[in-house]
């Protein structure tokens, strides 16, 4: 998906948003998140031991990773730049509780990768991390609810734009199926699949989760990318065009107008 939002900038018309780089920057996260955790494997397998240099690096790359991700589903799931440019106070407060959630998943991960099962903490911050880990999908799953309220509503009361409105229903809906699925298996299916595989196959719920992850990015950044024909971008712009022929004139405006009345009223007068 990085790909594809890297080739649209390149393109005459394209429509390009600053939640285009935050997507970008995701990607580029988690690929430097997977390097890293490699290097950790790598050296592991072959000293026995992690490098702390390389496990600290990982830790914050990881934690960068988890904000940008949560923070850009809840971004694209309010319409954020797509449709409008100014958050309610609802998908505030959203962003406000999503941030330090992950924060504190980051810190339960960290406690949880270095210390042992058996140990007596391992359990509590293992729970803590589930917990804190699905109030987080949560809250972003409301955002994407709310919008689609929002246009179905729009729908029973508009006349001139309704295919469009439709056509980022439709749009809504298929990401709201994918932020679903896309949690269902990361944050239940994996856990599920942890519990019932053997040691010797644990390898597998990590790829299962690394195929999950790269078939969501794409998808999301090929229906959301800077292009001219998405639904998104018609109707901001048939927005816009309602905004210039609806076009209301400010104080300073009136005041020129009565000067100038006045002007023609007197020359008027005089003749």
């Amino acid at each position: 998906s990085s790909g594809i939002n890297a080739e649209w900038p390149l393109r005459p018309g394209s429509n390009l948003f600053k939640i285009h780089y935050l997507m970008a920057g995701l990607v580029c996260a988690k690929f430097l998140a997977s390097v890293l955790h490699s290097i950790d494997f790598y050296f592991i397998g072959t000293h026995g031991r992690p490098e702390e240099a390389w496990v600290i690096l990982w830790y914050i790359i990881h934690l960068v990773r988890g904000l940008l991700l949560f923070i850009s589903l809840a971004l694209i799931g309010m319409g954020f730049a797509f449709v409008k440019h100014v958050l309610s106070s609802n998908e505030k407060m959203v962003l406000m509780t999503v941030v330090p959630l992950q924060i504190i998943a980051n810190v339960a991960y960290v406690i949880i990768d270095s210390s042992e099962e058996a140990e007596v903490n391992y359990s509590t911050w293992k729970k803590i991390l589930i917990f804190v880990d699905l109030l987080c999908c949560g809250a972003i799953i409301f955002p994407v609810m709310w919008s689609i309220r929002h246009l179905q509503q729009a729908t029973e009361r508009s006349d001139n734009k309704t295919s469009l409105i439709l056509s980022q229903l439709k749009l809504f809906r298929q990401f709201y199926v994918l932020v679903v699925v896309y949690i269902y298996i990361t944050r239940i299916a994996l856990q599920f699949l942890e519990v019932i595989l053997p040691f010797q196959y644990t390898w597998c719920k990590i790829l299962l989760e690394e195929i999950t992850t790269i078939v969501f990015f794409t998808v999301t950044g090929f229906k959301f990318r800077p292009y001219i024909q998405n639904p998104y971008y018609k109707l901001v712009d048939a927005d816009e065009n309602d905004l210039e022929m609806s076009h209301i004139p400010d104080e300073t405006e009136r005041d020129t107008l009565r000067n100038r009345a006045a002007r023609l009223e007197s020359s008027d007068e005089e003749v």
